[in-house]
Parts: C-alpha cells; structure tokens; sequence
C-alpha cells in the first residue's frame, strides 16, 4: 500500500472544515414548510449511517487497491499542462474545440492524478482542469471565496485552448464541477458567486459533502449553496449526481447525513438497493435517490479504501450522466 499518498488521505478524512466544528451563531432558522415539494421545509434530525454499513473490505478482497489504482496513461489526451491560472489542464490531442470555438470543460478539485486515470477511460474531447491546494476544505474555501476566482480560471483556459486550437474566440459551453473529499470546499463557495450560479451545468461530489450541525440537525445555512443548485438540478435545469460511503468521520456531519439532507429537502427519501456486480473497487450500494437531474448514490463502507474507492465511481458518472448531457447539442463536426 502506498503510505505516502495515505498519510495525506487519512490526515484529510479526519479534519472537519473550520466553520463546521461547530454551532454557527449566525446561521438562519429553516424555511416554512408546505410550500411546494418541500423544498424549504426543515428536514429535522438526519440518523448517522447504521452498524450494519461500518464495514471494512480488504485491499485482496477487492482484488486492487483502490488508494493505488493502475494507470492507464493519457489516452486521448496530452500530459497535464500547467500553462493556466491555477492548477493544471488535461487537454485532447485532437478536437476539442468545435467549428463554433465551444469546448466542455471539467474542474476538479482534490485528487486531480486518481482522477485523471478514471477520465481518460471514458473522455475523449472535454477538458479536465485538476486543482489540488493541500489537505482540508479550509484552503479550498479560502481560494474560491473572492467572487470571480473561478470566472478568471476559466478565462485563463479558455486563452490555452485557443492556442492549442488555433481559435481565437475558444470558450465554454457546457462548464462542471467536481470534487472529491475535501474539494467541496471550493465548490461550496463557487455556488456563491452569481456568475459560477448561471454558467455551472453540473456539480458532482464523490464522498465530500460535509458540515456542522445546529442543534438537532445539521447546520442548513452551510449547506445552502447545495440545497439552491440540488433544487434546480431536481427540476431538469441542472446535473448534480452524489456518491457517499458510511464513513463517521468526528464531530461534524458524515457524507451519509449531507446526502440525505438534501434528499430530505425536496421532500424525498433514500430507497434501499442492493449491491451490484458492476460496482468498481468493492464498492456495495446501499441505497440509491433520483429526481429530475439529482441523482445520489450510497455505498456502505467506513474505511479508507472506501473513501478511495469513490473515485472509482466518477467513471460511471461521466458515462452514464455527463456524456449524454454534453453530448445533446454537440457539433457533429467536433
């Protein structure tokens, strides 16, 4: 097993965000309830995973280690480039860039190597931007807080692929959010920005949606740029897909409960399911919700090949949900 990626790993799984230790003063009361689908009504106490999900599988069982996956290189894609503002491009060798100067464009946030070997597998023409700023959410939050970070990111790619293409008015049509663990950080706070709010297609979360209760339930106004963007992709205008493991991680709220919170808040509840042969790196589902464009799905597990584990499930995601999507309105000349 590879100690030296574990270290950092455990070290980010047991730190809560700053603002999540605890009770926040400011934070607002619930919405009424009874408007409609529930969306505003308050959830009330979420239950912490059950003893029947705090299971541990070993790296033979899973027949691989999910914290230390084979590489299968780049594929269709050029090594990483760092000529942007901020972390580092995975751009294709060919395309990208339609006859219109539009190309799809991923960020990701936390793990950008793990990451890359799941995306090569399955893209072939959108562009992956991997941000790595250390261990816990705080320097995540602290990048993403200034509104117009992310907006200036893009910009700065937008200008690359305009010289690896040789078109000058190259820019975003279909724009993504990733993040792994401690990368919501970012993501939290980009959905705080009015322009990242009109311009983001689609959120993905894999095991890394935290934050602190208030009193019996947890800490809603953390959670409030998640709620806003579950209720839009619940109505078809977004795509936001969710994976949790059943990690209890200490003193602040675990995937599992953040999950079921936003469940909660449009009115609906987590059905059960059964494991799937076709579930990558031991992974077991649990539990699985849909609804429009939110989708979330629960595995059972308390380890660190767990947590890894999750970013096993981005293939699946980028087949099954993002392909179709970004590929409605695709150049066929792309």
């Amino acid at each position: 097993m590879n100690r030296a990626f574990l270290f950092p790993l455990l070290a980010a799984l047991a730190l809560a965000p700053n603002r999540a230790l605890g009770n926040d003063p400011k934070s607002k009361d619930a919405s009424q309830a009874g408007e409609a689908k529930a969306k505003d009504a308050s959830p009330g106490p979420i239950a912490k995973p059950p003893p029947w999900t705090q299971k541990q599988k070993s790296v033979a069982e899973r027949g691989m280690n999910p914290c230390n996956t084979k590489d299968p290189g780049f594929g269709d894609y050029a090594p990483w480039d760092r000529g942007i503002a901020m972390g580092q491009m995975l751009a294709p060798l060919k395309g990208g860039v339609n006859a219109h100067g539009e190309f799809d464009l991923m960020i990701h946030f936390h793990g950008h190597e793990p990451v890359r070997k799941e995306w090569v597998q399955v893209m072939h023409t959108a562009v992956l931007v991997g941000i790595d700023l250390g261990i816990g959410s705080g320097p995540y939050e602290t990048t993403f807080a200034p509104h117009g970070t992310l907006k200036s990111l893009i910009e700065s790619v937008e200008r690359a692929m305009a010289k690896r293409s040789g078109k000058p008015n190259a820019h975003v049509r279909k724009l993504g959010l990733s993040a792994w663990s401690a990368g919501y950080g970012a993501i939290q706070n980009i959905l705080t920005d009015p322009w990242a709010v009109e311009h983001v297609d689609t959120v993905v979360l894999l095991d890394g949606l935290h934050c602190g209760y208030q009193g019996h339930s947890l800490n809603e106004n953390q959670l409030k740029p998640f709620i806003d963007f579950s209720n839009r992709a619940a109505d078809g205008e977004r795509l936001m897909v969710i994976t949790h493991s059943s990690i209890i991680p200490p003193g602040y709220a675990s995937t599992t409960e953040t999950a079921n919170y936003l469940i909660a808040k449009l009115g609906g509840h987590p059905t059960k399911s059964q494991a799937r042969a076709a579930d990558p790196m031991g992974l077991e589902l649990i539990s699985r919700y849909s609804r429009g464009g939110f989708h979330v799905r629960g595995f059972s597990g308390n380890d660190t090949l767990d947590h890894c584990a999750q970013i096993g499930l981005y293939r699946d995601v980028l087949k099954v949900h993002i392909q179709p999507r970004w590929r409605s309105r695709r150049d066929p000349k792309r």
